[in-house]
């Protein structure tokens, strides 16, 4: 099922996404909406606590979303609603391998720096890897998703694997 082509697309850039600077009411609120009914810890909301901490300021929770909003690049544009299990593939030129169905195989995520007030983080999508796997249903081709979040000065913020089966 995995192509000589689909396999010399491993690596391939799929998207980039950068977002409006971090501010400390986007972290605030952030954090308030986390930890719902319960006070956010204060180094997410008070400058002065968190100058005390070993962050030596305010800093974002790990799982704060600089895109959830919008991006730098603007409003993103709705889908139809359909979801397509070739889009990968036709998105980069590839011959699709025309499967019908796809299920969520997971998502890992290691977390580096945290976000602090003022930081740009730039979202690199790519294509991290193909295989297979047999399965009731037949043959399942695997694949891996790498999304790696940095911040202005280069650091790495987030790395998310996401797997997708399909099949």
């Amino acid at each position: 099922m995995i192509t000589d082509e689909m396999r010399a697309a491993q690596g391939a850039e799929l998207s980039r996404t950068v977002s409006f600077p971090v501010s400390e009411s986007d972290i605030r609120r952030w954090a308030i909406a986390v930890y719902f009914p319960e006070p956010p810890p204060p180094m997410f909301w008070d400058a002065t606590a968190a100058e005390r901490t070993i962050h030596k300021g305010i800093v974002a929770p790990e799982e704060f979303n600089p895109f959830a909003w919008m991006s730098a690049d603007g409003p993103a544009v709705p889908d139809d609603g359909g979801y397509d299990p070739d889009s990968t593939e036709k998105g980069l030129g590839l011959r699709p391998p025309g499967l019908r169905n796809m299920l969520n195989g997971g998502v890992e995520v290691e977390y580096g720096v945290r976000m602090r007030p003022g930081d740009v983080i730039t979202s690199v999508r790519r294509l991290g890897a193909y295989s297979e796997r047999t399965g009731r249903l037949g043959t399942m081709l695997m694949t891996v998703f790498e999304d790696t979040w940095t911040n202005q000065r280069d650091e790495r913020v987030k790395l998310s694997t996401m797997t997708l089966i399909r099949y």
